[in-house]
């Protein structure tokens, strides 16, 4: 079939983008990321209710948000207090998805030599997410406690958007759940009205493509075992 030539740019971003875990030191201009936000805010959402809030974060500003968070999470009697306002994961895992959870993790552990059990060094890793992986901009993205689950669809689709106009741009991103459980350092640290609730956080920069977990390449099923067509 015989598609516009400008389709494959669209591909190339969607295809070529993965979760980055190691970034340059290279700075990403303001005006890039307010770009790719307003591209990305052509998402739609129903009723065009538009629910997404975003805080964009780079230099001493990134670093303090970092240091707050990594001062809980270091400390175990702090950690546990703090948890996500929702779920994200299941309380029960089944199959395929615990085997497809676990491969991913063992993959990037395998990567960076972490082997089972080592428990400092997988605590080490899952730290750089609070440090944005080294990206020199990190984005926080809240939503108004009011909204329903609807919302929470159209804020995916705004999200995949902002990491698909990054892509275009030459830029990496990872987006990151693991910020939802320290809601109550980020609301207070960035002012955030008691509405808004945190959804995710992301990295976005330019790849260190000699990192070695930057080689991870997650799999995914054929289309055959996720779609039915009927009436074809």
């Amino acid at each position: 079939m015989r598609y516009p030539h400008s389709h494959r740019h669209v591909d190339d971003a969607i295809l070529s983008r993965n979760s980055v875990r190691a970034y340059l030191g290279r700075p990403v201009p303001r005006e890039v990321v307010e770009d790719i936000l307003d591209v990305a805010r052509r998402a739609p959402s129903g009723t065009n209710t538009q629910p997404w809030k975003v805080c964009v974060l780079a230099g001493e500003a990134r670093r303090r948000l970092s240091r707050r968070i990594l001062a809980a999470f270091d400390d175990p009697a702090q950690d546990a207090s703090h948890v996500a306002e929702y779920r994200y994961y299941p309380l029960q895992w089944t199959s395929p998805y615990l085997e497809r959870r676990r491969k991913v993790g063992w993959d990037l552990y395998g990567l960076l030599g972490i082997g089972r059990g080592d428990k400092a060094r997988m605590h080490a890793q899952h730290a750089r997410n609070f440090e944005f992986f080294g990206a020199p901009v990190g984005l926080i993205f809240s939503i108004d406690r009011a909204l329903e689950r609807g919302s929470w669809l159209d804020y995916g689709m705004f999200l995949q958007n902002v990491m698909v106009a990054a892509r275009a741009r030459g830029l990496d991103t990872c987006p990151q759940a693991a910020f939802a459980p320290y809601h109550r350092i980020i609301a207070e640290a960035l002012e955030l009205p008691a509405n808004e609730m945190v959804v995710c956080g992301m990295s976005l920069g330019y790849a260190d493509r000699s990192a070695p977990e930057n080689l991870l390449r997650t799999e995914r099923e054929p289309v055959a075992q996720f779609a039915r067509f009927e009436g074809w």
